[in-house]
């Protein structure tokens, strides 16, 4: 009896952190449409906003594994109130106080609580479904990205007229979504509750890998460098799409429908290719992603430097749409190879990857526009995922 309760009650705990999670996820997603008018604001260059950007990115990966260890050793509750509060406190500084030194520290703390609540977040489903892992973790992942697809437009009209409602409003939902997450969601108590939880060993040494132990494999670097790219060269597009629509003349309609695209693209492509992944296999679809990103990517630049508003909308959406796969894809690796008994803390040591990203796709491309130009930067980026992809079809076994 008591089993069947938790058996019905994981979606319900399922639902909790995909509402907060996709809340969360407007610090980064919704970013490309703040990052003017918070720009204004501050009286920002170019730079110091790609600065912001890299801030948030580098917070929210260092925090992943604090969150992640004390997930795994007391449970979800206490991470996920600590990331509702940080949510809170990021954006409702931004709004009342938005001075350049202390966007550093808002969008610190704002990218703290994102990543606590992310790793928390994607690592529930793995918990309680020991089937179809790959769609439940990407219908998580979706949430982080497709809930901005939705609210993009509306942001962006309410940061350009009403700035510090706009932020507060953000906050309230940020942090307010992640407290009852942190109120409801409960994880296994016993093996005999969840056979998953039971079965999370080493097949070849019958005990769990631990973090430490994963760090001295070569897979485990392998798997790093190809995160470290796919997280920069998606960092750079969410960073910087609509800036770079500008700079092409594209209309200020398509800059934001591509802002928009870019977030629909990662819910989609998380969602769709990581359930392909139970069926295709993990290396092998994330080998076909990583080479249609690059390409995707390298034609968004043709279209638009031909001035095609609409074919750059869409090639910037397909690129974001096989670049997050990903993220689907990476969690059920790291189970896979190291087992599930750490999953939360070793997936969060693989995040890290995201922070070095996060300095890419901010700090280091902005310097790049200034000195190679925004097209070069572009198809600088798009080459490092097609040799990404064509790397992992080497190095990686394919199913």
């Amino acid at each position: 009896m008591a089993r069947n309760r938790l058996r019905s009650s994981r979606w319900g705990f399922v639902a909790a952190v995909v509402v907060a999670v996709g809340a969360a996820g407007t610090y980064q997603y919704a970013w490309p449409v703040i990052r003017g008018p918070l720009s204004a604001q501050a009286g920002a260059s170019e730079t110091a906003t790609g600065t912001i950007f890299s801030i948030l990115i580098v917070a929210q990966t260092l925090t992943a594994f604090p969150g992640g260890w004390i997930r795994d050793h007391w449970g979800p509750r206490i991470p996920l109130f600590v990331g509702g509060v940080l949510l809170l406190a990021g954006f409702s500084g931004a709004a009342l106080a938005p001075t350049l030194p202390a966007l550093y520290l808002w969008f610190a703390l704002g990218g703290s609580g994102v990543g606590i609540v992310y790793d928390i977040a994607v690592n529930t489903p793995s918990r309680w479904f020991e089937k179809r892992r790959g769609m439940a973790t990407g219908a998580v992942s979706m949430a982080f990205s497709g809930t901005s697809f939705v609210l993009i437009p509306f942001i962006r009209r309410g940061a350009e007229s009403a700035y510090v409602p706009t932020l507060l409003v953000l906050a309230a939902a940020a942090g307010g979504t992640s407290l009852v997450a942190a109120a409801i969601l409960r994880d296994p108590d016993t093996d005999a509750q969840n056979p998953v939880r039971a079965s999370r060993t080493d097949a070849a040494t019958g005990s769990a890998i631990t973090w430490r132990t994963m760090v001295r494999t070569r897979r485990f670097w392998f798997l790093y460098a190809v995160f470290v790219v796919v997280n920069g060269v998606g960092l750079m597009l969410i960073e910087k799409v609509v800036v770079y629509a500008n700079q092409l003349g594209l209309s200020s309609t398509a800059a934001t429908a591509a802002a928009s695209l870019v977030a629909l693209g990662q819910a989609m492509g998380v969602l769709v290719l990581g359930t392909l992944s139970d069926r295709l296999g993990r290396e092998r679809t994330l080998v076909i992603s990583l080479v249609f990103c690059g390409v995707a990517l390298a034609a968004t630049v043709v279209a638009g430097r031909l001035a095609l508003d609409w074919a750059f909308v869409a090639f910037a959406g397909i690129t974001m749409f096989f670049r997050s796969p990903s993220f689907a894809i990476m969690p059920g690796l790291v189970g896979e190879y190291y087992g599930e008994a750490y999953s939360s803390e070793n997936y969060a040591v693989l995040l890290t990857a995201k922070l070095w990203g996060g300095i890419f796709g901010g700090t280091v491309t902005s310097v790049l526009v200034l000195d190679i130009g925004w097209s070069v930067t572009f198809l600088v980026a798009a080459g490092l995922a097609l040799g990404a992809g064509v790397a992992a079809l080497c190095a990686l076994r394919t199913r």
